[in-house]
């Protein structure tokens, strides 16, 4: 398991993400990473939810080429919290985000637009996503020049909710079966997770 890790903070600091990723969630995206056989590319993408809605939390990583390929704001559920998503859950008509592991699916055109389909792989966690139709989606409340007017970003229903200018090009690059955590500084979550539970991580 330590090796899992190690190599880790190598790749963490190959890629110079020091000061723009957390390392700790990193760390966590890498143990799916390496956990889960379903994935179809190199392409990860973690979206960090121990920061505010004010700071782009939404990292798409290509692990292959080593490399950030997107850096975006993402919104959160409206109940599971204001600035920072606090409170999550996998119940349907909660409005709250989910924590944890999904591989993408296909892409569709729903009442939110282009919109991307997510399989949570977590059972109690987040396998309900698609029965609540927890997608990847643009919406204008999710744009920046939100936070100057109320001070941080508008909600969703559940949904990770990305900037309408960058969600097409982002959903075009993660869709079709790569991976995507969710993660919050959240002991919880990772005493139940199948991929956490068994590593010591930072």
């Amino acid at each position: 398991m330590a090796p899992v890790v190690s190599d880790s903070r190598l790749l963490y600091d190959e890629m110079k993400l020091k000061g723009v990723v957390n390392y700790v969630a990193f760390e966590q995206t890498m143990i799916g990473y390496n956990e889960i056989g379903e994935r179809h590319n190199s392409i990860v993408t973690l979206i960090d939810f121990s920061k505010p809605s004010t700071e782009k939390r939404f990292y798409v990583f290509d692990i292959q080429q080593k490399q950030l390929l997107f850096s975006s704001y993402v919104s959160h559920g409206k109940n599971s919290g204001e600035n920072y998503a606090v409170s999550f859950s996998n119940k349907s008509g909660s409005y709250k985000s989910s924590l944890g592991f999904y591989l993408t699916e296909h892409t569709y055109y729903g009442r939110n637009g282009y919109s991307l389909i997510l399989n949570g792989l977590e059972k109690g966690i987040n396998d309900h996503a698609r029965a609540r139709a927890i997608v990847i989606h643009g919406a204008s409340y999710s744009d920046p020049s939100v936070i100057a007017r109320t001070g941080r970003l508008g909600r969703s229903y559940g949904c990770p909710a990305l900037p309408e200018s960058v969600s097409k090009l982002i959903i075009d690059t993660i869709k079709d079966g790569s991976l995507l955590f969710i993660y919050a500084n959240n002991q919880d979550y990772r005493n139940q997770s199948g991929f956490l539970s068994r590593y010591k991580t930072s």
